[in-house]
């Protein structure tokens, strides 16, 4: 069973990885009634590119192989991790980072287009 948010950009939480409140990282809080909702403004733009940066330097050489690997596989496990050549332990180490860039990204994407950026997330 998965965790979704959705709103003005949608997506699931990666399993294990990432927890519902990981948008309070880019600077807005979300706050919960039964769900958490956020609501990112313009004026979140510094702090969403901060967080993006942040996400991107933690990652380092990592980021590339890890585009390249999510294009190529849909599901992972230590196995297929280690058949793509990357040792489990940093693999796993780098994926909280990996699944929160991507959250970033979709973020900044939605609220550089629209100005604004709504989305409940399940807890």
């Amino acid at each position: 069973m998965g965790r979704y948010y959705n709103g003005d950009i949608e997506g699931k939480f990666w399993f294990g990885v990432q927890s519902s409140n990981d948008a309070d990282f880019f600077g807005v809080d979300g706050y919960q009634p039964e769900r958490l909702e956020y609501e990112f403004q313009t004026e979140n733009l510094p702090e969403v590119e901060k967080g993006i940066a942040k996400c991107k330097k933690e990652l380092g050489e990592y980021k590339k192989k890890m585009d390249d690997f999510f294009k190529e596989v849909n599901g992972y496990n230590d196995d297929i991790v280690k058949e793509h050549g990357f040792n489990v332990y940093e693999f796993n180490d780098k994926l909280e980072w990996y699944a929160r860039l991507k959250l970033g990204e979709n973020i900044y994407k939605y609220l550089k287009k629209n100005g604004s950026c709504y989305f409940e997330a399940e807890c």
